[in-house]
């Protein structure tokens, strides 16, 4: 009895206190499962957390609106989603040397009277490629998508020990923008080369990854032709609402093992939250079950 009216009293004491506010800044995010994370990731760590969806469209402020309304109106934090990565870094203080060269971020942290960039896409995705492939290096690689995600993952596949990189985009100067940083920085051998066209850079590549909005709800269709996934090793899509996108149907067609954008989402949401609160949930098995459970409710 004593056991369970400690368990009472923690959680009466966790429903009386201040809520750590957080949120999620972009566009086409009704489907978003932050929220969720966020809630549940609290609710294991016994923590009062709060998380809105806020697309300025909907809000009727752009995003400077918003993010100086959120700094401003007590919030702990924020994550940022397409297509705000980029102009967000110029609203923050980013410590970390590596993230202030990518100049994109998508994790704010509102502490001691400063607002802080981080990027947890850089991060999450060395994790979750190391949950699928281990120390096995993700080998040569076409990615399409140079923007906000697509700079952060780059970095990523540097840091995994890539052969080769090769860059599309259809702003091929942000392409060459990103390889230009990429090539002044890497202490690595990874050869990072542009192509202007997604099936040639795909000719003898080990891997694709998709880092545009291209099969998220909006953005209907496949940046790259089925036909172009044959021989690949593997696959990535950074999308991940809807799970099932046309790209990955290639890539599992294919016979390439494919990397769910699902995985990133979860890796970097856990160390997002680890940013906002100073704790991780004690059992990530348990958080993973529950947001299946909501995801098919």
């Amino acid at each position: 009895m004593m056991a369970a009216g400690r368990d009472d009293a923690e959680s009466g004491a966790r429903a009386n206190a201040s809520p750590i506010q957080l949120g999620l800044i972009g566009d086409n995010i009704a489907q978003s499962r932050a929220p969720h994370l966020h809630r549940i990731a609290g609710e294991l760590c016994r923590l009062n957390v709060s998380y809105d969806l806020l697309v300025p469209d909907e809000i009727g402020k752009d995003f400077d609106g918003i993010f100086e309304a959120c700094r401003d109106g007590g919030f702990r934090g924020l994550n940022i989603t397409y297509p705000y990565k980029q102009s967000a870094a110029s609203r923050v203080e980013i410590d970390d040397p590596i993230v202030r060269r990518m100049g994109v971020i998508n994790t704010v942290l509102f502490e001691a009277g400063r607002a802080t960039g981080h990027n947890t896409d850089y991060t999450g995705f060395v994790a979750a490629y190391h949950d699928a492939f281990g120390a096995q290096p993700p080998g040569v690689v076409a990615q399409v998508g140079a923007g906000g995600v697509g700079c952060a993952i780059a970095f990523a596949l540097v840091e995994l020990g890539a052969t080769a990189l090769r860059l599309c985009d259809i702003d091929v100067s942000r392409a060459e923008a990103l390889a230009e940083t990429l090539c002044a920085i890497s202490p690595r051998n990874t050869e990072i080369v542009v192509s202007e066209d997604a099936a040639v850079a795909l000719n003898g590549a080990e891997a694709v990854i998709n880092c545009t909005p291209i099969g998220m709800a909006g953005h209907p269709g496949s940046p790259v032709a089925a036909a172009c996934f044959n021989g690949l090793r593997w696959a990535f899509d950074a999308v991940y609402t809807p799970s099932h996108t046309p790209f990955r149907a290639h890539a599992e067609a294919a016979g390439a093992t494919f990397l769910s954008g699902y995985e990133l989402f979860f890796h970097q949401g856990v160390q997002a939250f680890r940013l906002f609160t100073g704790q991780e949930p004690p059992d990530l098995s348990a958080l993973r079950a529950r947001l299946r459970t909501v995801a098919t409710s």
